[in-house]
């Protein structure tokens, strides 16, 4: 049948044909993220408003807008609590958030990958380590960024076995996290031929280690892993006091950030071993970054809060770059896309959604060496992502090989 050709057939025509070429655009009225962290309990030096400022920050460099609308920075504290992390998650969401960003502790950020796999949503892990969040929990709009058990305890045990092979003791707190750094270093010690003398398992927010010290000492070890995240400066002040260094025992933190080192102070760290995704000096980009938060907050930004940082700058990067606010648009151009900022000069987002990138071997200043506040770490090694983070051929996520 021959197509009459009209004015008004041609206009439609050419209505159609727009169509079809037309962009992606921003659907909301604004592009909405949500830091939801721990804001006042004991992960909150860490993560809390420091990682708000930093979502700020990374806000910032776009103007506080894209393609003209602007860019809403929220925040909400979860208290810890997976259940409220989960309603508070689902509240956003309902109300246009498109992304939530740091997640805080590993059981809350559990419990919003859950939700994020059932509504597409996007998830910028920054703060929660557990292994299972790119291996068995893995979901594809949720990304790992910062830190996690499997890259952290494996390089700490090589670190302090290329020197001694005694035997471990593990105080462990009594959560995921915990669980995922001592299941992976009890692997790497066997693996080099280490052994375990004992362990013990901690409560969030326990303020008496007296009697786990105590184990640690009855045990034989000469090695102490205080894997306590959140609790660390309370646990090494007083395996401190009771003088186990003295007594040849080597005190080893498991995951320790430079906020711990301000806490618990120079005399008790010097010489620890430590493994961080970022510190103010790695790279210029850096070194400008921390000190621009410095003048914000008066500290030093913590590895989860520059990763916080730099998984928003990416994001809002993605949604400028598609112009579109569409969670699996703007993950494949997120995965497309090499990460380099601040935070880090090689990053890629792998199939298992881990963010990898280089991670860093430093040890701990003694008071002589510091030269001023803040002046805590020294490189010791890179260690390059092929070999920080867990292999794919080891991995349980779903889309690996999809």
């Amino acid at each position: 049948m021959a197509i009459i050709r009209t004015p008004s057939t041609a206009v439609l025509l050419i209505t159609l044909a727009l169509a079809g070429t037309a962009r992606a655009e921003i659907k909301s009225d604004a592009v909405r993220i949500g830091v939801l962290t721990d804001m006042n309990g004991i992960f909150a030096t860490a993560m809390g408003p420091g990682s708000v400022e930093a979502a700020r920050m990374a806000a910032e460099e776009f103007g506080g807008k894209i393609n003209g609308k602007p860019i809403e920075i929220l925040q909400a504290d979860h208290q810890n609590k997976p259940d409220l992390a989960a309603s508070l998650a689902r509240k956003w969401f309902s109300d246009g958030v498109q992304a939530i960003a740091d997640g805080g502790s590993s059981g809350a950020a559990l419990a919003v990958q859950e939700l994020v796999r059932g509504n597409g949503k996007i998830f910028l892990i920054s703060g929660a380590g557990a292994n299972q969040l790119t291996d068995e929990a893995c979901a594809p709009s949720s990304v790992q960024w910062t830190q996690d058990a499997y890259s952290t305890a494996t390089a700490v045990v090589s670190g302090v076995m290329q020197t001694s092979k005694e035997p471990w003791f593990f105080i462990t707190g009594d959560y995921a996290f915990g669980h995922s750094i001592e299941a992976t270093a009890r692997d790497r010690i066997a693996a080099l031929g280490g052994k375990v003398a004992g362990s013990v398992k901690a409560q969030l927010g326990t303020p008496d280690y007296s009697s786990f010290l105590l184990q640690a000492q009855s045990s034989g070890a000469k090695i102490l892993a205080i894997n306590v995240a959140g609790d660390n400066a309370t646990a090494i002040k007083q395996a401190e006091e009771f003088g186990l260094a003295d007594q040849g025992i080597k005190i080893v933190p498991m995951s320790f950030q430079n906020v711990d080192i301000e806490a618990v102070g120079l005399k008790a760290t010097r010489g620890d071993l430590i493994v961080t995704s970022f510190f103010e000096d790695v790279s210029p980009a850096a070194r400008k970054f921390s000190d621009a938060f410095y003048a914000r907050r008066k500290a030093m930004p913590s590895q989860i809060q520059a990763g916080v940082y730099s998984a928003v700058r990416h994001y809002l990067q993605a949604v400028k770059d598609t112009d579109s606010d569409d969670s699996a648009t703007v993950m494949a151009k997120m995965k497309a896309t090499p990460v380099s900022d601040a935070y880090t000069t090689n990053g890629r987002i792998r199939e298992d959604q881990r963010m990898v990138h280089d991670l860093y071997l430093v040890q701990v200043k003694t008071p002589a060496e510091s030269k001023g506040p803040w002046d805590f770490v020294k490189l010791v090694a890179t260690i390059p992502p092929d070999q920080a983070f867990r292999p794919l051929d080891r991995s349980k996520c779903s889309l690996v090989g999809k």
